[in-house]
């Protein structure tokens, strides 16, 4: 089997948990252009980077030729996955449901082609063919199919059985049913071979295979993504500062290319291979390299600016870069009204400001510093700066401290900072 075997190239970059028959599944991709699927439940207005390794899978399989379907859970959404989950989500109304579909459907709109040919993105939504179905139906069309003693040992519904203080819902422990339905109606549909998702995914994932086969004695095939954890066990894409979405108006880029900076060095190199399109050749290299000085910082430049293009654009990128030139290099030339908002949003800490004595006040007011006699000495110890510039004696603030008329950077050494907004 050839290494350049898309199969190959996904295990080889990390990018697989789970995968059933691989053989007839390689067969089948290297002789034929397929169709497979990935959905997505719209239970937020925005997905976060935990849900970047099925997308760019995804991608990954329609470079190749193959036809990428995305499906939004519009329906299953309604009822909420309790793969893993440690207690039953709450039932968001269907008009909200509709919102987040939308606001999700464009997230997903970017990371994919719909206007390339034969193999254009499909994106479709559960909720048309289940809004069609009663509750006999689903009962006899799919219900009889599986048995309570299979469902019952699940790994996924065992940890939530075994917790005598939550338990499981018949509503959540019927959800895989549902999913299982989307990859019959999608097999007989559109043709779809395989779906793939998360490694939290795979009792659902197989109980669409078993469906298929029982109902049209068919083959279709899952593959798992691997479902990453922080070093505390966190489930990755959600830090004790909150989810790092991908939404700009929830995450800033800003914020979002911290946080790739600040992951630990050991996760660098396997980073660029699940989350980028760069060659495993150059990531290879970079990891021979590491030890010289400086690389490893460099490295982690390498991944923020690889990981915040895909997902925010080269212009997001770029105001990024010039957001970090401003802060630690003292750039303040290149800094934009819009980088300065950007800031404020969840950048670095800020206040409003509507009146003000002097600089001693806003060092306090700012947390920057405890009290004005320790501001004082802060001034006089020469480690506060005004828009990038020292401040030497006690200051009173006039317009031309107020970038585009309406903002301050205070800073307080190299690392602390505090945005006031007037």
């Amino acid at each position: 089997m050839s290494e350049f075997n898309l199969i190959n190239i996904l295990r080889n970059r990390g990018l697989i948990s789970h995968i059933t028959n691989e053989d007839n599944l390689n067969k089948l991709i290297q002789n034929n252009s397929i169709s497979l699927y990935c959905g997505f439940d719209p239970t937020e207005e925005s997905l976060h980077i935990g849900h970047l390794l099925p997308l760019i899978t995804l991608k990954r399989f329609q470079i190749e030729g193959h036809k990428p379907i995305v499906l939004i859970g519009g329906a299953t959404s309604l009822i909420g996955d309790p793969s893993f989950k440690k207690k039953e989500r709450d039932l968001n109304h269907i008009n909200i449901i509709n919102i987040w579909t939308e606001k999700i459907s464009k997230q997903i709109a970017y990371f994919l082609d719909f206007n390339c040919g034969q193999n254009s993105a499909v994106l479709l939504n559960n909720n048309t063919w289940f809004k069609e179905m009663n509750i006999l139906s689903f009962l006899r069309e799919v219900g009889k199919y599986f048995s309570i003693n299979t469902m019952i040992n699940r790994s996924a519904v065992k940890q939530r059985i075994s917790r005598p203080d939550q338990g499981i819902s018949f509503t959540e422990f019927s959800y895989t049913l549902l999913q299982a339905y989307d990859f019959f109606i999608l097999h007989k549909r559109y043709q779809v071979y395989l779906q793939i998702g998360g490694a939290d995914q795979w009792g659902n994932i197989s109980s669409g295979m078993h469906l298929i086969n029982r109902k049209m004695k068919k083959e279709v095939y899952g593959l798992t993504v691997p479902l990453l954890t922080q070093s505390n066990g966190i489930k990755f894409g959600k830090t004790e500062l909150g989810t790092i979405w991908l939404d700009a108006n929830k995450t800033s880029p800003y914020k979002f290319y911290q946080f790739w900076m600040n992951i630990d060095d050991s996760n660098i190199y396997y980073f660029l291979k699940i989350f980028t399109f760069v060659s495993i050749l150059e990531i290879q290299k970079r990891e021979q390299q590491k030890y010289i000085k400086n690389q490893i910082i460099n490295d982690k430049i390498f991944l923020a600016k690889n990981i915040t293009r895909l997902v925010h654009g080269e212009e997001k990128l770029l105001a990024v870069e010039r957001i970090t030139e401003f802060l630690f290099f003292k750039k303040i030339h290149q800094i934009q009204k819009s980088d300065l908002e950007q800031l404020k949003q969840d950048g670095i800490p800020s206040i409003n400001i509507s009146m003000i004595k002097d600089l001693q006040e806003a060092l306090v007011l700012s947390s920057l510093a405890t009290s004005r006699t320790q501001a004082k000495k802060m001034i006089s110890a020469n480690s506060i700066s005004i828009n990038t510039k020292k401040i030497k004696q006690n200051h009173l603030f006039e317009n031309k401290d107020k970038l585009f008329g309406k903002f301050t950077l205070l800073s307080r050494g190299k690392k602390n900072h505090c945005l006031l907004c007037w």
